[in-house]
């Protein structure tokens, strides 16, 4: 249900934009209210806590066609309104001898649009000590399963987000959720300790539960095949990327790489490749809030931008990039819908949404046949990008050894894929004919500014440097 708070706001904050906009070209209100839990049980101990996404507060933007400058605040109210119009023009202005040296890019964006967008939880949401007991279940299940799982958890993520947008021409609300259940084990042989972890990521309870209740044995399976895995022989392989590590690739690939705020800064390679063939035939790489459903779904960005879905790559050739509506006006083209903060009390950057590849016409079984000797690649751990080299680093969790189109029983881990990014994508040879998106994550502008991502994909044939 949409906030309460930001609905009794509302009228503040077009006044807000009223009152500034005799000072300022355009103005804009943005209102985040994000509420949420998270309920952890563990072998040791029960936590309930806020959601670290929780969050409350104002930004306003001010654009007068040289220079953009915003301002935060955690409340508004009429006894703190004129104190906050005092405040942004004070600590907003900027002397006419810095103005002199802008250059003038025009008028930001502003069409008229008036719109309420709702997105509901799919079911019940369970009471505390309900979802306590299912993930206690969890819990001891995976505990059951072994003597050798000597660790184990299961937590639930749920959060709900309220936004309004307002500037002389929008008035935007929305309001949508999402739900990720966490199942985590720790098996134990001599002094050898390894984990295994399993993610439900729906906009549903029912649905998240579900997913890691029925895979508890797989997931203490895995962490007891862990403890006998080995390091792997540093060299040039044919691999294959479950959706997970698919989803990593283009991420870390041409999601950062593409963010369009790098490209202002002369910051990102691809910038000279536009409609240039960047990756196989094969490949069809999206990004955007509208792309498909998951955590970073939403209706309309930070700047008031709709949501959309983009098409990065189509038939290996690098189409266009993501962008906010700053760098956008910067750069001469239209925002993506991609303008994102950590809060409101933080910039907004160009940040990725849900980016995945397409899926194509193979069959998962027939790419594993093809190998000769290599690896099926599983389970996301981090990865990171040089945006103005293309070199790219994907850690994951383990590999499955494959020879002669047959798994091995070997397993190793960790496996780091390295290497230069339109070499990895161009030789992409296959793709599977179904896709999975994981919406369970999180990524960091650099080191900082953490939002929510998914990304995903279809299983790929490609070949890689490993180590």
């Amino acid at each position: 249900m949409y906030s309460s708070y930001l609905k009794s706001r509302h009228d503040l904050c077009k006044k807000l934009v009223s009152t500034l906009e005799k000072d300022y070209e355009y103005v804009s209100v943005l209102g985040k209210h994000v509420t949420g839990s998270q309920i952890r049980v563990t072998s040791a101990a029960t936590a309930v806590n806020d959601t670290a996404e929780k969050q409350c507060g104002f930004v306003v933007k001010l654009f007068n066609g040289k220079t953009c400058a915003e301002y935060s605040f955690s409340d508004i109210n009429e006894d703190n309104f004129d104190e906050i119009v005092k405040n942004i023009k004070e600590k907003t202005s900027i002397s006419k001898e810095l103005l002199d040296e802008h250059v003038n890019l025009g008028k930001m964006s502003d069409e008229k649009l008036v719109k309420d967008f709702q997105r509901e939880v799919e079911d019940k949401v369970p009471s505390v000590q309900e979802a306590i007991e299912r993930l206690t279940k969890i819990k001891d299940g995976l505990h059951a399963y072994s003597d050798k799982i000597v660790q184990a958890a299961a937590i639930l993520i749920y959060y709900e987000t309220s936004a309004l947008f307002i500037s002389k021409n929008k008035d935007l609300t929305q309001n949508y959720t999402w739900i990720n259940v966490i199942s985590m084990a720790v098996a134990k042989e001599g002094n050898n300790f390894k984990s295994s972890r399993n993610v439900g990521a729906y906009n549903s309870f029912e649905k998240s539960f579900k997913k890691v209740e029925d895979e508890i044995n797989d997931t203490a399976q895995l962490a007891l095949d862990l403890l006998h895995s080995t390091l792997i022989e540093p060299g040039v392989y044919d691999i294959i990327t479950e959706p997970s590590i698919t989803g990593l690739i283009a991420h870390e690939a041409f999601g950062h790489g593409v963010e369009m705020d790098m490209f202002v800064k002369n910051r990102a390679k691809s910038m000279h490749y536009l409609n240039k063939e960047v990756a196989s035939p094969l490949v069809e790489m999206h990004d955007g809030a509208a792309a498909t459903l998951s955590s970073a779904s939403y209706f309309f960005d930070d700047d008031g931008v709709l949501a959309q879905d983009t098409l990065i790559i189509k038939d290996g050739i690098l189409l266009r990039g993501i962008s906010d509506a700053v760098s956008a006006l910067q750069l001469g083209s239209v925002p993506t819908g991609n303008g994102r903060r950590e809060s409101y009390k933080r910039k907004a950057y160009t940040r990725m949404t849900n980016t995945f590849f397409s899926p194509k016409a193979d069959k998962v079984e027939d790419m594993i046949k093809s190998i000769k000797h290599g690896y099926l690649l599983c389970q996301t751990s981090n990865g990171m990008e040089d945006p103005k080299n293309w070199n790219i680093q994907c850690v994951c969790e383990y590999g499955r050894e494959i020879k002669d189109g047959k798994f091995t029983g070997k397993i190793v881990s960790p496996v780091v894929m390295s290497g230069y990014v339109p070499d990895l994508l161009k030789s992409i040879s296959m793709v599977s004919d179904e896709k999975v998106v994981i919406g369970s994550g999180h990524c960091g502008k650099g080191y900082k500014e953490w939002v929510t991502v998914s990304d995903g994909g279809p299983y790929l044939k490609a070949r890689c440097k490993l180590g």
